[in-house]
């Protein structure tokens, strides 16, 4: 049975993303120890402080719940209910000295995402929302935009980590939604991103090979705020966890259908 979220479970999120955001923003712009998960999937040692900053805090408070970081931390818990935490969305950005970067958590339990903070340390903008309870910026109400045609849109997408190797890298998709709405942003930050369509800053969303840590906020933001969240073709998810087409919902069939025509790539 789907479950509101108990009193204080909002607040500790927004504590814990403010506490670990503080702290990024205390260290943007200082020298830093880099490694790489990948040809292009960087983190640092604010990736994994910021992680157990918000890690103790949800633990301490919630240890029935299970948690699933970006950067390792893992516990099973018994309720159910699992907290997604990434710590630094955007940690490319982070490191490059670029201030579009966020912390995001997110609590799911098994109808979906239920609880969601996004905090941008650099801008002081803290995006929440409870289900059933609406969206908020910094307390005040979130609505999605009022666009009606794709053509008129704005939109975001972001590219996979393996898009050197994979053919699949989304570059055929972008080209053929660039003749056919406003414009494209690639910001860096699928939280961010999720964020924007909830604020109506974004009428549309896509992107594939996502985390459930990319998501479990930004999906519950843009439902909240009166958007649509489905998979990539449109297909009705509770939580996706991988793929993900968002917007206003207005222009949603719009959108999943253009995607959808884009011409696959030709390899070899």
């Amino acid at each position: 049975m789907s479950e509101r979220a108990e009193p204080g479970e909002l607040e500790v999120a927004v504590a814990a993303a403010r506490a670990a955001g503080q702290y990024i923003r205390s260290r943007w712009g200082s020298p830093l120890s880099i490694s790489y998960k990948g040809a292009v999937d960087l983190v640092s040692e604010v990736d994994t402080a910021a992680e157990r900053i918000v890690v103790e805090a949800l633990a301490s408070r919630f240890p029935r719940d299970g948690i699933v970081a970006e950067e390792g931390s893992e516990r099973q818990g018994q309720s159910g209910r699992r907290w997604f935490v990434d710590p630094l969305d955007g940690t490319t950005n982070f490191l490059h000295g670029h201030p579009h970067f966020s912390v995001s958590i997110g609590l799911v339990d098994d109808d979906g995402p239920l609880v969601a903070v996004v905090y941008a340390p650099v801008f002081g903008w803290t995006f929440c929302a409870e289900r059933g309870r609406g969206a908020t910026l910094d307390g005040r109400p979130l609505a999605v935009s009022a666009v009606k045609q794709l053509g008129q849109g704005l939109l975001a997408t972001g590219f996979p980590y393996d898009r050197w190797t994979n053919p699949d890298n989304n570059v055929h998709r972008v080209a053929h939604l660039l003749r056919r709405c406003q414009g494209i942003r690639r910001a860096g930050s699928a939280a961010l991103d999720l964020a924007y369509v909830a604020a109506g800053w974004l009428d549309g969303y896509w992107e594939d090979r996502l985390k459930p840590w990319d998501l479990a906020a930004g999906v519950l933001l843009v439902r909240e705020a009166g958007g649509v969240v489905t998979g990539l073709r449109g297909e009705v998810v509770a939580f996706p966890d991988r793929a993900v087409t968002a917007s206003n919902g207005i222009l949603h069939q719009e959108l999943v259908r253009v995607l959808e025509e884009a011409p696959a790539l030709t390899v070899g």
